[in-house]
């Protein structure tokens, strides 16, 4: 038996993958194998042929940072004429535009800006908490929560409770990159290690927030750097999983590959394989997190839909609106009813969620017919 087929048997035995056997995948190029496999796995996991997606919209409040990432497009220096702070207005405006359209979620992020103060913060959230009670507010990459606990003087776990209180309900995983120090010294030398990225989302989980992790391919990495990535991911989640946390800790896995246009890392795109290999491997190695993420808006909707068949059993969000991977060269746009269609074109149902993964509205096949659905925790 190969090594691949003998880690793949490993795996659908309900046995953990290790250090050696993830990197031994990632080496390989049996993508399609290595792909039918996490996709039993999914269908474990998952047994009904539903495939979720959220209605939700990026709201980039700023784009002032003093991380300068070299792979980022999108940020302004502090003092920059090009810099921006949106007023509260506008932010309300583009929240009530995603309610019109029966959005649940909005992804609040920005540069790390060294200019608001943590009041800043946790005044808005309250705001907008009050005009949008039903909204989930899934915002602040780790950076961002580090820069408000430098601000702010108070420490990690009490400027997570602050938020908490003030309406912030989920914190998204922008921000990994790649789990490792290394790598992360040579592209986002600012944006700390990668022990503070877990320490943030840890807290969180702690506070009674459910995160989401990312991880980005194709910024110089080993093969064994991406396992470690995994690998790190499903110990935090075994933490809190043990602990008992109500928050349920990670509840998606969302790999995607680095777009290098308008950026100062000049890098070849990752490929459409290396990405499905990725997902892949995340699904089979990645036990513990209930959920994988395509994303569609890095890959294009048709990879997108691929990767439904290699452990994917989520599309992500509309993405209404996105500035930052757009920055960098990310040009797909799909809206609801093209999630709909690519959706059902892999076999599958598709339905609303919220950012908890409750099902709110099942889309009957190939009819107009919506049904309401709560799904059985």
């Amino acid at each position: 038996m190969s090594a691949v087929n003998r880690i793949l048997d490993k795996a659908l035995r309900g046995d953990r993958l290790d250090l050696e056997d993830t990197v031994t995948l990632f080496e390989s190029d049996e993508i399609e194998k290595i792909g039918h496999a996490a996709n039993v796995m999914t269908k474990r996991l998952h047994p009904d042929p539903i495939t979720t997606f959220v209605i939700g919209r990026n709201i980039n409040y700023t784009n002032i940072c003093d991380v300068f990432c070299r792979f980022c497009a999108f940020y302004r220096r502090p003092g920059s004429s090009e810099g921006y702070v949106l007023p509260d207005e506008t932010i309300f405006q583009k929240i009530q535009e995603t309610e019109d359209v029966n959005g649940t979620e909005i992804l609040m992020q920005g540069g790390v800006n060294p200019d608001l103060p943590f009041t800043y913060y946790t005044d808005l959230l309250r705001n907008i908490k009050k005009r949008f009670p039903n909204i989930t507010m899934h915002s602040f990459s780790p950076a961002e929560i580090m820069k408000m606990v430098e601000i702010s003087g108070l420490t990690l776990e009490e400027v997570m409770r602050e938020l908490h209180a003030a309406g912030l309900d989920s914190l998204p995983g922008g921000g990994a990159e790649i789990l490792d120090d290394r790598i992360r010294k040579k592209v986002s030398r600012l944006k700390g290690t990668w022990r503070q990225w877990m320490d943030v989302m840890q807290t969180a989980h702690k506070v009674g927030m459910n995160t989401t992790a990312t991880m980005v391919i194709g910024l110089g990495e080993t093969m064994e750097e991406r396992a470690l990535h995994m690998l790190r991911v499903r110990d935090a989640q075994d933490e809190c999983i043990q602990n008992g946390y109500d928050s349920k800790g990670f509840l998606a896995f969302i790999p995607f590959t680095f777009q290098p246009d308008n950026t100062n890392l000049k890098r070849e795109r990752e490929t459409p394989e290396a990405y499905l290999k990725t997902v892949a491997i995340g699904r089979l190695a990645i036990d513990n997190v209930p959920n994988l993420q395509s994303s569609w808006v890095t890959m294009g909707p048709e990879v997108g839909k691929l990767s439904l068949t290699y452990g994917c059993n989520d599309f992500g969000s509309t993405m209404m609106e996105e500035n930052v991977v757009s920055s960098a060269g990310a040009v797909y746009k799909v809206n609801i009813e093209s999630i709909i269609q690519l959706i059902r074109e892999t076999g599958n149902i598709p339905a609303q969620r919220n950012t908890r993964y409750d099902i709110l509205r099942v889309f009957e096949d190939n009819s107009t017919v919506e049904r309401d659905f709560v799904m059985q925790n």
